[in-house]
Order: C-alpha cells, then sequence, then structure tokens
C-alpha cells in the first residue's frame, strides 16, 4: 500500500492551493512523488526566483558534476547523507574531481520548511545546517504538529547561528517559498525527476545507490591521468 501526504493547508496559505503527494517508492531505496500538476502552480514565468541559488560544494571547474534531488523528509536521504556523503566529500569534492550540486525536492511542508531553514543561513551556513537537518530527522519530525515542527527547525536554525529576527523574516517571506517551488518544479521537469534522492552524474541519471556504486560511475567520467 502506498504512503501519501497531501500538503496541508498551512503551507497552502503561503503559495497556493498546489498539492504534493508522498508514497513509497517502486524501487528499493527511494521514495517518489506526484510533481505539482500545471493547474496548481502558479506560472514560474511570473515569480521571481533570482534569489534562489544553487546549492553547490566544490571546485567550479572539476571534471564531473554530481546532481542530487533529495528531500529533508525523506528517510532515504538521510541515510544516504550519513552513508555516502562524508566519503563522497573527502575522496572527491574536496580533491577537486566533483562540483556537487543539491537540489531540494519538496514534498510536504515540513520539507519546504527545513529548506527555507537551511537556506536561512545562506550559502555558507547551508550545508552545515543540511547536516544537522538530515542527521537529527526523526527527532525533528518527531509528531505531526506543525507547530512543534517549527519549534523545532528554530532550535537548528538558533544552533547554526541565526537569530530570532533573523527566523522570523526568513519563515514570514512570502514570496521565498513560491520562488524554491518554482525552482523545484522547473529542474524537476527538466531533468524527469520522480523519487528521492536521484542522482545526475555528468547529466545521467540514476537511483540511490551505495558509494562503491557512485565511484565507480565518478570514475568512469574522469579524464585519463
Amino acid at each position: 500500500m502506498q504512503r501519501r501526504m497531501l500538503l496541508g493547508t498551512g503551507a497552502a496559505a503561503l503559495f497556493g492551493s498546489g498539492a504534493f503527494f508522498l508514497s513509497r517508492g517502486s524501487q528499493p531505496g527511494t521514495t517518489s512523488f506526484a510533481p505539482i500538476s500545471a493547474a496548481n502552480a502558479q506560472d514560474a514565468g511570473d515569480i521571481d526566483t533570482s534569489g534562489v541559488l544553487e546549492l553547490v560544494l566544490g571546485d567550479e571547474n572539476a571534471p564531473v558534476t554530481v546532481t542530487e534531488y533529495a528531500s529533508y523528509t525523506c528517510p532515504h536521504c538521510a541515510t544516504f547523507h550519513a552513508s555516502v556523503m562524508p566519503q563522497l566529500k573527502a575522496n572527491y569534492i574536496e580533491t577537486g574531481k566533483v562540483r556537487f550540486v543539491y537540489r531540494e525536492v519538496y514534498f510536504d511542508r515540513f520539507g519546504l520548511w527545513a529548506g527555507m531553514l537551511a537556506r536561512c543561513g545562506g550559502p555558507l551556513r547551508y550545508f552545515g545546517i543540511q547536516d544537522v537537518l538530515y542527521n537529527t530527522q526523526r527527532e525533528w519530525l518527531d509528531g505531526s504538529d506543525p507547530a512543534k515542527i517549527v519549534e523545532n527547525l528554530r532550535g537548528i536554525g538558533k544552533s547554526a547561528g541565526i537569530s530570532d529576527a533573523e527566523l522570523d523574516a526568513c519563515f514570514a517571506d512570502e514570496n521565498m517559498p513560491r520562488a524554491m517551488l518554482a525552482v523545484y518544479q522547473q529542474n524537476a521537469e527538466a531533468d524527469g525527476i520522480n523519487s528521492t534522492p536521484t542522482l545526475l552524474v555528468n547529466g545521467t541519471k540514476y537511483g540511490n545507490m551505495n558509494y562503491a556504486d557512485l565511484a565507480e560511475l565518478i570514475d568512469a567520467e574522469l579524464p585519463a591521468e
């Protein structure tokens, strides 16, 4: 039986009547979703998306680009970041071999709020906050009370040095979630994304995988020494 989650009315108040559905993926280790429908989405051309920065680690001139599509409420994504990312960073990103691009997927309002929090810290703090969000995913997502989850997210933000005033401003910004959704939709449709985590290695799409398999794909793309 598929597990589905309809985006709640609290989030709809922020960005209209768009709906997202969460379900168990058909492939092991993935979570699938139905992309937002055109009927429910505001035309991306009407939204200023200039403030939604691409989130990148590594050398801009690295020979291999790995793009990950992931959601902060996806357990498989948390597992990937715990088991694969440390080795990927140490062996490929920090050595200049891989440029890593992270693209947020929004199944539900909680994942959207987590993305807003991570971006609230600015580009320099984004990936540090990301580590906390994935490492403590079960804790901050505990229960289904939106007020409690917002409180948990604010606690993560404050531990990262974001002030209450800055957090208030980030969560009160009605334009940012609309812009984030527009960018997400454009990217997901362009790359044919329907599950998380999904990886692109120099533009070729793959599903969730372990470090050894990902390293093999990366090595095949590296120039001969």
